[in-house]
């Protein structure tokens, strides 16, 4: 491993041409189907699961840590064999098109066990079909998402990719809230779920395909991910600005979790209308899609670390807020929601683009490029904080006595709003804490690109003729 010395290099990179608006559209449309398909299943398939299918919350949660199991092994696989995949489509695009009939297929399984099923073989169904979701989403998502971040070596240009990205699953969200009005208020939700993961199904395939078509891939990026796979995922972890960030990414994701499992809950249990639960989803998600446009300019000028301690501590306060939510408060989701909202928003652009300048000081180390398995390794972080939330959630709902489609006691709604707002927003308050300490600036990222860039410019002086 070679040795990070960046005090010979020159004070800054090359500048990259800002990449057209239509790129970015293109790039970001399959995240909007995506987002829609495994939001299904992280916002609602719990409550859905619990009520129509009337599977107990600790076999549930159970089941959702076993997904995270295996998450543990299919994301940086996913990612390692992405970094090394080489073909005319480029190393990204293959896994993206080699994706697009599972994740229509098997987005659709968990909804649809067949009539009659019940007891183990149900459990087996949902397990199956769960686990098939996962590693079809884990295809795509890991290769999409580190195609992103070769997109442009730029620092800031690469918060705008994500940005546009970011609204793509912004609109996923609005679309999730649209179907949660049809799942909310219909008689027949199993019905419903089949024909609303029919139709996402097949539109998120023909944006993967559209998508596929009109996106480019760094040609000089082939062929240079790692050679080891073990070692290459000690890489990640030895990389101390990496290690800072994958735990501040479990933290963070708590609160996306937390609305996602709980959100729901709250609504029918605490509040009393579950048909309200679109009107939370839309407190949490429309402020942050106009929010988008001022945060490019804000990261700018106070820089990726302060611009994402700010939204960390944003979404924390407001998470506490949301501990008084009831029947006769619900008015603090119309202030909470959009500040809590605000604050991930900033996490989910501001992070991917974070995590892109660490994968160059990889390079810088090792030689290698290898964002695949840094964005399968940190994919994998936030779905671990989605299977704590569901295996406490399950636990804590089966000890306090949880009782499904009835009237709950004093000590199960003060359970469930305690799970929604005060777990994410403690674990926002040790995000900022931990993050206070990550020192890869503007600056001396700046002095990484140089040094990187110098490197090439030496080796193609050394290979031309």
């Amino acid at each position: 491993m070679n040795e990070l010395n960046t005090d010979s290099a020159p004070a800054g990179a090359a500048k990259e041409a800002r990449l057209a608006n239509g790129t970015l559209v293109a790039y970001s449309l399959p995240a909007t189907g995506v987002a829609f398909l495994g939001l299904m299943i992280s916002v609602y398939y719990f409550k859905f699961a619990v009520d129509d299918l009337l599977v107990a919350p600790a076999v549930l949660g159970t089941i959702f840590m076993i997904a995270r199991i295996w998450d543990a092994i299919s994301d940086p696989l996913a990612g390692y064999l992405s970094d090394r995949t080489t073909t005319r489509l480029g190393r990204r695009r293959p896994w993206l098109v080699a994706s697009i009939l599972p994740i229509a297929a098997f987005s659709l399984m968990p909804w649809s066990p067949p009539a009659g099923l019940e007891g183990a073989w149900l459990i087996a169904w949902l397990v199956v079909g769960l686990l098939l979701f996962e590693t079809a989403s884990t295809a795509f998502t890991v290769p999409h998402t580190a195609l992103a971040a070769e997109l442009s070596l730029d620092h800031h240009e690469r918060t705008r990719i994500f940005a546009f990205r970011y609204v793509g699953v912004g609109i996923g969200f609005v679309a999730l809230a649209g179907a949660m009005q049809l799942m909310t208020t219909t008689d027949d939700p199993r019905g419903m779920a089949q024909i609303i993961m029919l139709w996402g199904g097949g539109v998120t395939a023909l944006l993967i395909v559209v998508s596929v078509a009109r996106v480019r891939e760094r040609p000089e990026h082939a062929g240079r991910g790692a050679k080891r796979p073990v070692g290459a995922v000690l890489d990640v972890w030895r990389n101390h600005h990496s290690r800072l960030l994958l735990v501040v990414l479990t933290i963070e994701s708590m609160g996306a979790a937390s609305l996602g499992l709980l959100g729901p809950f709250v609504m029918e249990y605490v509040v009393g209308d579950e048909s309200l639960f679109p009107v939370l989803l839309m407190c949490f998600f429309v402020p942050t899609l106009l929010f988008i446009p001022f945060a490019l300019p804000i990261s700018r000028r106070l820089g990726k670390k302060r611009t994402w301690l700010a939204g960390m501590a944003l979404s924390g306060a407001s998470f506490g807020l949301l501990v008084f939510v009831g029947p006769d408060t619900l008015w603090i989701t119309f202030v909470a929601g959009p500040g809590a909202g605000i604050g991930m928003a900033i996490g989910s652009m501001i992070g991917p683009s974070v995590k892109a300048d660490v994968v160059d000081v990889d390079e810088l180390l090792t030689g290698e490029r290898k964002e695949g398995l840094y964005y399968a390794v940190w994919n994998f972080s936030r779905k671990c904080a989605g299977g704590i939330m569901g295996g406490v959630t399950g636990l804590v709902l089966q000890w306090v006595g949880f009782e499904p489609n009835a009237e709950q006691s004093e000590a199960t709604r003060r359970a469930i709003v305690l799970l929604f707002g005060l777990l994410p927003a403690s674990g926002y308050l040790i995000g900022v804490l931990i993050f206070w300490r990550f020192g890869l600036t503007e600056q001396e990222h700046a002095r990484v690109r140089a040094e990187l860039d110098r490197r090439a410019s030496s080796s193609d002086d050394f290979q031309r003729p």
